[in-house]
Order: C-alpha cells, then structure tokens, then sequence
C-alpha cells in the first residue's frame, strides 16, 4: 500500500523508487513499534519526507540538513513554546529517538542517499524469468 501511496510504478527496476520505499516502510514500522498515535506517526513520516526533500531537492549537507531537523524540532517538551518547530505533539524521550533514528538510518549513510539522488547512472536490469525452467 506504501508502494501505491507513493505512487512508485517501478520499485523492481529503478534502484531509487526501491530504496524511497525501504526507508518510508522502515520508518513507518519503526514508529508503530513505539505506539506513536496516528498524529505522531504522520509527524514522524513527515520528518523523514523533510529530511529526503533536503538532499533531493535543495541539495543540502549534512550539516545544513541537521540544522534543519534542529529547527524542526525545536520547542519540544516546552508548553507554549516561541520557537516551536510545529512538533510539539511529540516528548522529549520520542524526539531523543527520532533523532537516533535518523543518525543510524540516514545521516550515517548520508553521501550513499546523496549519491542516490544527484549522480547519473545507468540502471541495468538483469535478471531471468525462471517461470519457464520447470516446465
């Protein structure tokens, strides 16, 4: 459904859509497992969204892209709080394992996603339909 939802047509062939859709259904599963609510999990998605957004679209380092997170996540544990970065419906304990989450599964690969995104390649597909083998 994830696969639908992303409208990715070509998750056998293009390394890139297969990919997006490990790390989206790693994620999605990831946050299940900490009983996030469903505003939380749609939070949590939409973080990893920003962060892949930041390298596909606008290019950013690491660095800049950590600042961003920051940013995001600002005001968290604060009631009230100026400087909210709009996820505050998130504690603190949920936002120090978000930010674990994303130095383990994507900053720590991050040239990897970047590589992904911004060099060409060519996408040969090999393969044998072994349908027929048994016949």
């Amino acid at each position: 459904k994830l696969e639908e939802f992303l409208n990715f047509r070509q998750v056998k062939t293009s390394l890139k859509e297969a990919v997006l859709l490990d790390y989206y259904g790693s994620g999605f599963w990831w946050a299940k497992e900490r009983d996030f609510t469903h505003l939380q999990l749609s939070g949590f998605m939409a973080v990893l969204n920003f962060v892949l957004e930041n390298i596909s679209t606008k290019h950013m380092t690491l660095e800049d892209n950590i600042k961003e997170l920051g940013r995001a996540m600002a005001g968290i544990g604060e009631s009230h709080s100026e400087k909210s970065g709009g996820l505050d419906f998130f504690s603190v304990d949920q936002a120090k394992a978000i930010i674990s989450y994303l130095k383990s599964s994507l900053f720590q690969h991050y040239k990897l996603y970047e590589y992904l995104f911004h060099s060409p390649r060519e996408e040969l597909v090999i393969g044998i339909d072994v349908s027929n083998l048994y016949e």
